[in-house]
Order: structure tokens, then sequence, then C-alpha cells
């Protein structure tokens, strides 16, 4: 039986896969996980930016993670996701493998990330969370746009 006191802070996670490992993005950032879809270019942005969609009305640029982590390139395939989450009130569409499940994490189980994990700076990385047989990644999405690079995609949408 828990007591009162060991009660643990929890965060709810959706976790994805981008090549071997397994991230993780507060679900509280996530506004919805779609199909992966027809993607619109858009001329002169970051190689990492696939595009624009029209989401049920909303254009709303998509950024691939494996290209901005340099992860490499692979095809798209049916488990292939677009994550919708919001970053400084507007929303941005992650490209991963695969969007797994939803899980709570005790919130001291999460660990300062170190400098570089699986090739990505720590900078871009809110901490690792020990769980029983696996670590998460858990992404700080506030990092992995940069405000200016925020700033460019806002005018994407208009």
């Amino acid at each position: 039986m828990l007591e009162h006191k060991d009660i643990v802070e929890e965060i709810k996670v959706i976790v994805f896969r981008l090549v071997d490992e397994e991230y993780g993005v507060e679900v509280a950032q996530v506004r919805s996980i779609e199909k992966m879809q027809n993607i619109t270019r858009v001329p002169r942005t970051p190689e990492f930016v696939k595009g624009v969609i029209n989401l049920r009305g909303v254009v709303t640029p998509i950024i691939d993670l494996k290209t901005r982590f340099d992860l490499g390139v692979e095809e798209y395939t049916d488990s292939t996701r677009i994550i919708i989450v919001a970053v400084d009130d507007m929303e941005v569409g992650l490209i991963v493998d695969a969007a797994n499940d939803v899980i709570d994490i005790a919130v001291n189980s999460i660990e300062l990330p170190p400098a570089v994990v699986g090739g990505i700076k720590a900078n871009y990385l809110r901490g690792v969370a020990k769980l029983e047989d696996r670590l998460l990644i858990l992404l700080n999405l506030d990092k992995v746009l940069s405000q200016e690079e925020i700033q460019a995609m806002s005018t994407l949408e208009r």
C-alpha cells in the first residue's frame, strides 16, 4: 500500500521512436498525432523544415527530427507519424519514425542529460528517464527550435 507521503509527482509523456532510440515529449505540449501526409515544400527554409501541411484549415510547418538531429535520412513508412506540438503559441509538426504509447514518468526518475545522447546535443534535451528496462530521452521543444527559427516558421503559417 502506498502511504500518502509516498505519492510521486509524475508527468505524462508521448513516446516516439527515431532510428533505434525512444524519445518522449510531454502530453501537455502535444495537440495531435497524424499519419504521414503530403507536405508542401517551402523554398529557402532549412533542410530539416520539410514544408507545411493544411491540417483542419491550419497551415502547420513540419520538421523532420532525424534531419534536425543529424540522424540520417530514411524513407517514410506506414508507421511514420507527425506529432503536432505547441511551441511558443504556434503549432509545429514533428516527423518521427513511430509514436508508440503514452506513459507516466516519475519526475524523480529524470536525470540531466549527458553532453551528447545518441548524437544529439544536450541543449535539445530536457533529460533522460530511466525506466525499468529502457532509457527514454525527453526533448526540450523550446530548444529544438530556436527563437529565430520559430519566428521564421510563424511566417510560413500566414
